[in-house]
């Protein structure tokens, strides 16, 4: 019994997939870093946190192209470490995407509250997954391509944000209180940047999934290499962008 998937995804749908999974932290995770660390002390937590995921990515690449498996870190460590090892990883794995979609459905339920405050955020927020799912049932092609024209938008709505907000920039602004609300910093600012690692990872958390369909991929050590060096510099530049400017 052939029990092979189908490779039917391009370069331009395994980014789309990549960038599609961490983008909504380029729009709120910001935030929630400036409280804890303040402007600098998140900047750079945020530098520190994207070399990590920049090295991680370079070595996930060769891990995907060497195994284009559909498990993903489930395929890799069950090569290196046996089968515990796959089941720790696949259990990891699992809880990963099982409770991130919902946390974006509910994200989308709460955005669609504000614009429409008669809906329920938690009925707006199980529409969304059933519509997704719904997708990824019909077939992986026809999800990635919603999923890359979904993520096309969100990514020229953060240009057109930087844009906007660009000639209101000030150096003197941004730095102002800049390390866990003092002017200079010290000692007690470590704490602050420590403690918004969380926040920086959620700009590129996940992207690590579009390894799930490297065995759909079409030329898989072509196309991944190019998906994966693509979508982290997208991340990068979106996330100190956004960031900075919205400073």
């Amino acid at each position: 019994m052939n029990t092979q998937l189908k490779p039917t995804l391009g370069t331009l749908h395994l980014w789309g997939i990549a960038v599609g999974l961490v983008i909504s932290g380029e729009y709120f995770g910001w935030s929630y870093g400036w409280g804890t660390a303040g402007t600098l002390g998140f900047l750079i937590t945020t530098l520190l946190v994207a070399t990590m995921y920049t090295c991680f990515i370079f070595s996930f690449t060769e891990l995907t192209t060497a195994i284009p498996h559909a498990g993903g870190p489930f395929a890799y460590s069950r090569r290196a470490f046996g089968e515990r090892g796959g089941l720790i990883a696949g259990i990891a794995t699992l809880i990963e995407f099982v409770f991130a979609p919902p946390a974006i459905a509910m994200a989308i339920g709460a955005y669609l509250n504000v614009q429409y405050p008669d809906l329920d955020p938690r009925l707006a927020a199980v529409g969304a997954y059933v519509v997704f799912m719904g997708l990824n049932i019909l077939g992986v092609s026809i999800a990635a391509t919603f999923e890359l024209v979904v993520t096309v938008l969100a990514v020229a709505e953060l240009l057109v944000f930087m844009g906007v907000v660009a000639p209101g920039f000030s150096f003197s602004n941004f730095v102002l209180n800049g390390w866990s609300g003092s002017s200079n910093f010290s000692i007690d600012s470590i704490p602050g940047i420590f403690a918004a690692i969380p926040f920086a990872i959620w700009f590129f958390l996940a992207i690590e999934g579009a390894a799930m369909a490297a065995e759909e991929a079409k030329d898989p050590k072509r196309t991944i290499p190019k998906a994966y060096v693509g979508g982290i510099l997208t991340l990068v530049f979106l996330a100190l962008g956004v960031m900075v400017m919205a400073g």
